[in-house]
């Protein structure tokens, strides 16, 4: 068995509380994970392309304040 395959297994014979933790743990992990990313790309300047397109559109009238 492969690791995924155990924790896959681990997973579904958890009790309903247990998973309920799990799930809430995963969501907290997943979101960490994201934002370190982002954080990576933004430090690299992989979304300064992006940024400033937005910027351009928002002062050329295409977008507005939310």
């Amino acid at each position: 068995m492969t690791k995924l395959e155990d924790i896959e297994k681990a997973v579904a014979q958890l009790a309903p509380s247990e998973f309920d933790r799990f799930r809430a743990w995963f969501e907290e992990f997943q979101a960490a994970r994201f934002d370190q990313k982002i954080e990576r790309d933004a430090n690299s300047g992989k979304l300064d392309r992006l940024a400033e397109a937005a910027l351009a559109d928002f002062r050329n009238g295409r977008a507005r304040e939310l």
